[in-house]
């Protein structure tokens, strides 16, 4: 508790109270102080309130407000409940049957825990909402659902098995603001819809690629051409893979016939992220249990349900990196994770068909980008880690699983990781597609669609000089660039008109100025 205020208000407060913490840093921890002061660090607050803000110091007192002036934190909020009961909760309502902030806490427990409290006789006000949406991502108004029971407007975007929790930041706020049509569109004046068509063929073997290069598997030419006609017939199609069955049909599909898993969809097998270095096991992030993945995907679905209309951009990366920290496959996790910003954004309406955004290649051209994927993974995985790696072990013997996965991992520490699991905070990985996704509609696409524009116009200038199939002018200029202007021996065997006086420099004039125009 060191990082605790020495006089904190609210949920620092009530974590003091009843020694529980979330694994997730709170995003406002509040004091009191000698006059009143925010200070804001990396999206996170500390706030500084006068004497006259003090509630009296009961658990009822500083819930009310941590659900009135911070914002409401889910993990912390099921720990704290796990550890409290529900006792101070049941006094608050029966003592204020009307109050806003009593039923909201009320309506809260139950959503949480999965534990009914007695409903108050003379239960009453308006209906107010469960979550402020202007400080959390919430449900589109008309997915909104009124709850009776407590009089309450039901606006979490989730469910209690998997509700990923977007805190509106200054940042998060510039992130989801990003206008994908208008930058699309841009590149459509530049360079006409015909070249972005013909180019999509090529970004979507470019994302494929480059998808394989995160995970370090970029020479496997068979698997990322097989990847890449998955995200050509896949994106934006059918069902979103959420369902064992769609999950199997594109794992499937995905891995191809050639693979050691014997059960496509929903793993059954425990899994962790890690690497071997010098023969010991190396965890980075440990995953839910097998038998919690239906429930958090069905979360994950309702999460996308309830937020239509948002956000595209949102919607995409709470996708994904919801994806990847249930991670719900033996094999296939990191493809899908990243299949899903793209499927996302077609289902979204924001990016045309057949065209498909290369995101990770803007992520593995580039150094920075790449630290920042791996950091922003470590949002959430390395918190759990810290707090969980005495619960992880190896055993001496190996067990075979019903999805073919031979392992001798072992997790003990489900309990303790569950409400992070349920309740990440995906923000950060909101900035972080957010301006991956701005920089590949304005630098990647842009560069790839001005290179080949000048292709196109090399081609025909080389045509101009020789005629030939576009396939052979397409080698002429692979061959051209590859030895820097020179016409090479196998050429000039292939294609004896090459040979002939002047040819050659005026192949080479030609092209060089196609390609500078």
């Amino acid at each position: 508790m060191t990082d605790l205020p020495t006089d904190p208000l609210g949920a620092a407060w009530l974590a003091r109270a009843y020694d529980v913490m979330p694994l997730g840093r709170l995003p406002v921890i509040s004091q009191i102080g000698g006059r009143r002061a925010t200070q804001v660090s990396d999206g996170f607050r500390f706030e500084t309130y006068t004497e006259a803000m003090r509630p009296v110091a009961e658990p009822a007192a500083h819930l009310q407000f941590h659900l009135r002036h911070e914002i409401p934190h889910l993990e912390f909020l099921t720990r704290l409940f796990a550890r409290s009961g529900p006792d101070f909760v049941q006094a608050w309502i029966m003592a204020e049957p009307t109050g806003q902030y009593a039923r909201r806490a009320a309506f809260l427990y139950e959503w949480l825990t999965g534990q009914m409290l007695e409903v108050p006789e003379r239960l009453g006000g308006n209906y107010v909402d469960a979550i402020d949406d202007a400080r959390l991502v919430a449900a589109s108004s008309d997915k909104i659902v009124k709850v009776r029971r407590w009089r309450i407007n039901d606006n979490l975007p989730g469910t209690r098995y998997f509700c990923p929790v977007v805190i509106k930041t200054k940042a998060v706020t510039q992130a989801v603001g990003l206008d994908v049509p208008r930058l699309f569109g841009e590149l459509t004046a530049e360079f006409g819809e015909d070249l972005l068509m013909r180019a999509a063929v090529w970004m979507t073997l470019r994302e494929s690629k480059a998808s394989f290069a995160i995970e370090g598997e970029a020479d496997r030419a068979g698997r990322v051409q097989r990847f890449a006609d998955v995200m050509a017939r896949r994106t934006g199609q059918g069902d979103l893979p959420f369902s064992d069955a769609a999950l199997a049909e594109l794992q499937r599909e995905i891995l191809g016939d050639r693979t050691t898993v014997t059960h496509f969809g929903m793993r059954q097998s425990p899994v962790f992220v890690g690497e071997t270095v010098h023969y010991q096991e190396v965890v980075h992030y440990v995953a839910p249990p097998a038998d919690e993945i239906a429930a958090m995907l069905d979360g994950l679905q309702t999460f996308l349900e309830r937020t239509q209309g948002q956000s595209p951009t949102m919607r995409s990366a709470v996708a994904a990196f919801g994806f990847v920290y249930i991670h719900p496959l033996a094999d296939g996790n990191g493809r899908v994770h990243r299949f899903l910003v793209n499927d996302v954004l077609r289902r979204d309406g924001v990016i045309p068909e057949p065209v498909i955004l290369p995101v990770s290649a803007v992520i593995t051209d580039d150094t920075g980008e790449r630290r920042g994927y791996d950091r922003v993974l470590d949002e959430v995985s390395k918190p759990l880690i810290q707090a969980v790696w005495e619960q992880i072990v190896f055993e001496p013997v190996q067990t075979t699983y019903q999805d073919g996965v031979v392992s001798n991992f072992t997790f003990h520490g489900a309990e303790q990781a569950r409400p992070l699991w349920r309740y990440p905070d995906l923000g950060p990985h909101v900035v972080f597609l957010s301006n991956v996704i701005g920089r590949t509609l304005t630098e990647q696409m842009r560069e790839e669609s001005r290179y080949l524009r000048s292709h196109a116009r090399a081609r025909a200038a080389l045509k101009e000089v020789v005629e030939m199939p576009d396939q052979q002018a397409d080698r002429v200029l692979r061959s051209l660039e590859q030895n820097r202007g020179e016409l090479s021996n196998v050429l000039s065997k292939e294609m004896p008109v090459l040979r002939q006086p002047g040819v050659w420099a005026e192949i080479v004039e030609a092209v060089t100025q196609a390609f500078q125009d």
